[in-house]
């Protein structure tokens, strides 16, 4: 696969490439590491995406993401690169306020002034209205509420399109199925351990959307390393993911696949998502996602992993057994 290949971003108007990069981790220090060397680490990765020294060319940040230091970081790039280079896109999402939990019009409007001066942007290609699951589907469609203030801000110009950006499925079709939005970012549901955003995906691809596919590792627990094994998607892992793990774990061992190589490529490879996030604050790790996209997989391998999968009912957004 050609990572450096763009295509048309569904309706949003601009064109993204494979891979994008994420910046949830754009905040905390590492074990050992001061807040200098923390802010060195991260300058370097933002510098990279602003020079194109990535195959990507689209970065994916959040009003909150470490504390809302991941804006001021790329921000601080941003300025020292002059702006942001034609053909690169910064996507950000609208926030809750995480102290008070308020999540209506009025704190949507507090929250794109906050980033656009972080950015140091007057308009942000794609803005996403972000965790909806908050305070729920009606709540966030009511007059006065954060989806008309995120409407009105793609009708004033602060955003050339919008999307929508959350974690319960059956909630984000809903959004999607509204006809308002441009883009939608779903994830830990379209992994090879929950296949749950299946219809969401259909649906959104039905009407255009450009379509984002986040923790394709399932919070980690994907990428083999012991430190998430036992959970999936942020929250402890149900015995039948665990189960189904070990035999998908087993299969990639005995073709001769890396294990996060096989979980990033699964996303890569449906047509419907048009740009993957791989969270990573270090050229390392980024640089360690670009091998695993590239690694060879047996065409035959896919369908010995799909067999392998958990039944529908271990999905993140089942009622706990």
């Amino acid at each position: 696969m050609d990572l450096t290949t763009q295509r048309p971003f569904g309706r949003t108007g601009v064109s993204v490439t494979a891979l994008a990069l994420g910046t949830s981790s754009w905040g905390p220090a590492r074990p050992g590491e001061g807040d200098v060397e923390r802010d060195a680490r991260i300058a370097t990765m933002a510098d990279a995406f602003l020079a194109r020294r990535l195959p990507t060319n689209l970065l994916d940040t959040s009003n909150i993401y470490g504390e809302s230091r991941a804006e001021e970081h790329i921000g601080a790039a941003i300025a020292r690169a002059g702006g942001v280079p034609e053909g690169l896109v910064v996507q950000t999402k609208l926030d809750r306020d995480t102290r008070t939990g308020r999540f209506d019009g009025e704190r949507m409007r507090e929250s794109i002034a906050e980033s656009l001066t972080r950015l140091g942007l007057d308009r942000i290609p794609v803005l996403y209205l972000h965790d909806p699951e908050h305070i729920g589907f009606e709540a966030a469609m009511a007059p006065g509420g954060p989806v008309e203030a995120l409407v009105e801000m793609r009708r004033q110009g602060l955003a050339a399109a919008i999307g929508i950006s959350g974690g319960p499925v059956d909630m984000l079709q809903r959004f999607v199925e509204t006809g308002l939005f441009d883009a939608l970012v779903t994830h830990n549901r379209f992994t090879l351990l929950d296949r749950s955003a299946d219809a969401l995906l259909d649906a959104a691809h039905a009407r255009g959307l450009g379509v984002t596919n986040a923790a394709p590792y399932g919070g980690g627990v994907l990428t083999g390393d012991p430190r998430f094994a036992d959970r999936y998607g942020y929250r402890p892992m149900r015995r039948e993911v665990g189960a189904s793990l070990e035999r998908i774990a087993r299969l990639c061992e005995e073709a001769g696949v890396a294990l996060p190589a096989a979980a990033l490529q699964f996303s890569l490879r449906d047509p419907r998502v048009h740009s993957t996030i791989v969270g990573a604050s270090s050229l390392d790790r980024f640089e360690e996602a670009v091998r695993h996209a590239s690694a060879p997989v047996p065409e035959d391998l896919w369908p010995a992993l799909d067999a392998a999968r958990p039944p529908a009912s271990a999905a993140l957004d089942s009622p706990a057994s």
